[in-house]
């Protein structure tokens, strides 16, 4: 499949719309949006936002692609040895950060990535409460809309500040904070702190406004895939602590630890681990 920009409009559509189908609840207010919450065997929270936001994305995905499948965080658990036989997939995170959506924060988003061998080369990233749209792919380029419209987008590239030695801007998850993580930033000293909810912070890198994102909590692979290909079509790189970069439709979909480096970032980051 060729990645043209009628595609990536499709998708942006289909983000657009389930942004839309998350917003009909959120704007009936906090008592409504808590209503109707259950819990996953993970202890994560599910919405009414989340349902309804998946069941857009799969129409809308069925009927643009009706040959590739779909893994999404709302999904049925697909078995591997089904999952092993995909070349390419696309890969949906309904709702990302519905913690963030029951806080009524706004930073929540919807998510869409195409994989392809393990790879995110397409991704489109949404935030319905402010109508902000990433997306970028593989030989493209990556893109930013202030107001959620395609044709108003502007490239963006993940460039590391010219401070990034003495001060690196370091975005961390709001909600995420571990022992880990404070551990790593005391050793690295001096920084400027910046914290987000869901998949912008990834973003946050790629647009430039972050040198940093480091994520030592767990994640699956639904949480990254369509902001890392934004990063990584920004000329950002998504790595592991091992320097590998994040591979998709493992057997196990946790991802490991991982970093979101702007490009050029000058500071030793591995000497703090």
């Amino acid at each position: 499949m060729d990645i043209t920009s009628d595609l990536i409009k499709d998708i942006v559509r289909i983000a657009e719309e389930a942004g839309s189908a998350i917003m009909d609840i959120y704007g009936l207010g906090e008592c409504s949006v808590s209503e109707g919450v259950s819990y996953k065997d993970d202890g994560s929270p599910l919405t009414e936002a989340d349902t309804a936001s998946n069941t857009v994305i799969m129409t809308g995905l069925k009927g643009l692609t009706p040959r590739l499948p779909v893994l999404s965080e709302e999904s049925v658990e697909i078995p591997f040895g089904e999952r092993s036989t995909w070349e390419r997939f696309w890969l949906v995170d309904p709702l990302d950060g519905t913690k963030e959506f029951l806080r009524r924060s706004g930073e929540f988003t919807v998510n869409i990535a195409l994989i392809e061998a393990g790879r995110p080369i397409l991704g489109v990233v949404y935030v319905p409460a402010s109508a902000v749209l990433y997306f970028g792919a593989e030989g493209v380029g990556a893109f930013k809309s202030d107001g959620g419209s395609f044709e108003g987008a502007r490239a963006i590239t993940a460039v590391a500040s010219a401070k990034a030695r003495e001060i690196p801007r370091i975005v961390a998850s709001r909600m995420h904070r571990d022992d880990k993580l404070e551990d790593f930033l005391s050793r690295i000293g001096a920084h400027e702190p910046v914290s987000m909810g869901s998949s912008l912070k990834f973003c946050l890198v790629a647009d430039g406004s972050a040198d940093l994102y480091p994520r030592f909590g767990p994640t699956m692979e639904w949480d990254t895939g369509a902001a890392d290909a934004i990063v990584r079509a920004s000329g950002g790189v998504v790595t592991d602590h091992n320097g590998e970069e994040l591979k998709y439709n493992k057997p196990d979909l946790h991802n490991p630890a991982f970093m979101v480096i702007g490009a050029g970032f000058p500071f030793p980051w591995q000497e703090y681990l």
